[in-house]
């Protein structure tokens, strides 16, 4: 049966989370332009550069433990910040199931998968900087292009079992599998299975997706949704997910954020040229000017941030669309739509300039409203 009704006490609701999530998020950038400052005019990178190089003697220590003393003193300073934003407002909005010991090994395990892969590169980008200081930007985009698209292939294989258990769908399920193997078969998209995944472990909200490329492309979805969604409503959302393999939006997406890289780093070379002279750093291709480095970075990200933004509407719309025409099922998939905005907390009617610069979908309503015009 279908449920194409909006809670409207749950709205109520949704409106008042996001309005905190906007808070917080804001909160967040105010911190982050707080602890830049002061390292860039307290002299902090200096002196902690200073004392390194006296220990160490050697550039690719002192790169990696400077990034560690400068990633981790931020990581603390946000904890109590990431802590009410990611386990404390979703347990008070009724959202979340997990303990307070689960969230903290969830933030273990992203700091170990994490801190390798940033020392990683922060090496890179200081080895291409002391050796081809006037091309460096080419070749950190180009190495950074690379690391992007690898996770694309592996995720689904080695990362996301660390978080999650993924396991075949049961008998009961084995209707509702065919279904899935044959929606993505007229969609053109070969996947190597269908999974789900514990994801009532964690929340009560719900989700799915069609991961990895080539040979790990697979089907997953959340517990979450088997459980709360009808049939036609999980062929009609993986329909949508199918739609972003088929208008290649992965590898397209790979592609535009390397020449956004690309850009970003071209743009940052100038900028750190002149902020090293400003803020009395030897030469940019001093690890001291790491914190100067994430400043640009960061001015970059939030101005681009509108930009990718609409991209990414574009793209979850066309996706919307390819669901609509593939399963010709309006009313499923408005339903759907209408199910994840109870389930999910999601604010259907967001403020137009909030859903311009702050989301990557279009807004819930514009979506439902798009599926029930298809049905006429």
């Amino acid at each position: 049966m279908l449920d194409i009704t909006i809670n409207p006490q749950e709205q109520i609701k949704a409106k008042k989370y996001a309005r905190i999530q906007i808070i917080l998020m804001l909160a967040n950038l105010a911190i982050g332009v707080v602890y830049l400052s002061g390292w860039l005019y307290l002299g902090i990178s200096a002196k902690l550069q200073g004392q390194l190089t006296q220990i160490t003697r050697s550039v690719w220590v002192d790169v990696a433990l400077f990034g560690l003393v400068f990633g981790g003193i931020y990581t603390l300073l946000e904890f109590p910040l990431s802590y009410y934003s990611d386990f404390v407002l979703p347990h008070r909005f009724d959202l979340s199931n997990q303990s307070i010991g689960q969230w903290l090994i969830d933030q273990l395990k992203g700091l170990i998968i994490s801190i390798p892969m940033v020392i990683l590169i922060l090496e890179f980008i200081y080895l291409v900087l002391r050796l081809v200081p006037d091309t460096w930007w080419l070749w950190a985009a180009i190495f950074l292009l690379i690391i992007n698209i690898l996770p694309a292939f592996i995720a689904p294989i080695l990362i996301f079992p660390i978080f999650n258990k993924f396991e075949p769908l049961e008998e009961e399920y084995s209707e509702l599998e065919e279904r899935l193997f044959q929606i993505a078969k007229k969609a053109g998209v070969g996947v190597k299975g269908v999974y789900k995944f514990d994801m009532s472990l964690r929340t009560k909200q719900a989700n799915a997706g069609a991961t990895g490329l080539g040979g790990s492309r697979r089907i997953i979805i959340g517990d979450t949704l088997l459980t709360n969604f009808t049939p036609d409503e999980v062929v009609t959302i993986m329909a949508h997910e199918l739609g972003h393999q088929s208008n290649n939006d992965i590898p397209t997406g790979l592609i535009l954020s390397g020449v956004l890289t690309f850009v970003g780093f071209y743009i940052a070379d100038a900028m750190l040229q002149f902020g090293v002279n400003f803020f009395g750093i030897n030469h940019v291709s001093n690890i001291s000017s790491l914190p100067l480095f994430a400043t640009v970075l960061g001015i970059l990200s939030v101005l681009g941030l509108p930009v990718m933004n609409s991209y990414s509407r574009w793209r979850e719309k066309r996706a919307d669309q390819f669901a609509l025409r593939l399963t010709g099922n309006g009313a499923a998939f408005a339903s759907a739509l209408r199910r994840l905005a109870n389930q999910n907390l999601s604010d259907i009617n967001p403020n137009p300039w909030v859903e311009f610069f702050l989301y990557p979908h279009p807004s819930m309503g514009r979506r439902i409203q798009m599926a029930l015009l298809s049905k006429k």
